[in-house]
């Protein structure tokens, strides 16, 4: 006879960065722990962060790392920990962003928006 019970999962709610959550492309990457500092121990990159690098259209397998200047190619759909090195993540490459919705201490420079114009567009609305 099968054991019968509760089964308690805990999840995680991700930060909704989108300011449409319905109209937007991403793909997943892999990002580099390259240039991130650690916070308590903690090596975490912000939903929001430009990213970019070589060959991500092309190559599935190319690692990123945080461009927050004109070599950006997208930003990060979640946070990412790149604590233990290079991780998975989701690169947004479409859609818009609430600037709102952003960590405070993360600011998208003005040359990684210049980068993206046309792919991904940043709105600041209190929805």
């Amino acid at each position: 006879m099968a054991k019968m019970g509760v089964v308690v999962t805990k999840g995680r709610n991700h930060k909704q960065i989108l300011a449409n959550p319905t109209l937007f492309q991403a793909f997943g990457g892999q990002i580099s722990a390259e240039g991130v500092t650690a916070t308590n121990g903690k090596k975490i990159i912000p939903a929001g962060t430009p990213v970019g690098g070589e060959n991500f259209y092309e190559d599935e397998m190319a690692v990123l790392k945080v461009a927050n200047d004109e070599n950006a190619i997208g930003v990060l759909l979640h946070e990412c920990d790149v604590t233990e090195g290079t991780q998975n993540a989701t690169v947004l490459v479409f859609g818009f962003v609430n600037e709102n919705r952003l960590d405070s201490e993360l600011e998208v420079s003005t040359e990684a928006k210049a980068a993206l114009d046309g792919k991904v567009t940043f709105v600041k609305r209190n929805l």
